[in-house]
């Protein structure tokens, strides 16, 4: 029993030298904790700012994107109807429907129809009435 007591004696005094020790290294550090406190206050403080500032430039981002997306389709919708024109002309040596037979050779004759009309313009134009 008494070498019991002296074990327990023994561990309390080891443990009340070790309270001790915290608690001088705890009022020794307190300065050093507050001040790694406010630094870390100010931190706080500049990355919530830095983080509204990204937000307000990705609100900004999202609105110019949504901008030149209507951009781009109204582009992408102009191409489409500029293709459309381009399919509905005729290539420039079709002559078809102006008075020239299809598949006539390059010496410029024309029709004997397109002569016909030619002339009845001429005499439409040349008497005048009185």
């Amino acid at each position: 029993m008494v070498h019991e007591y002296r074990k327990l004696s023994q561990t309390f005094d080891e443990v009340k030298a070790e309270n001790n020790g915290l608690k001088n290294s705890s009022i020794e550090s307190s300065p050093a904790q507050l001040e790694d406190t406010d630094s870390l206050q100010t931190e706080l403080s500049k990355l919530k700012s830095e983080n509204e500032s990204l937000r307000l430039r990705s609100c900004e981002l999202e609105s110019e994107n949504e901008r030149l997306s209507l951009v781009m389709s109204s582009w992408n919708q102009s191409s489409v109807s500029l293709r459309k024109l381009h399919e509905t002309q005729k290539p420039l040596n079709d002559k078809s429907g102006l008075g020239f037979i299809v598949g006539e050779n390059s010496s410029g004759e024309t029709s004997t129809q397109s002569n016909l009309a030619h002339d009845k313009f001429k005499k439409m134009n040349l008497s005048k009435p009185m």
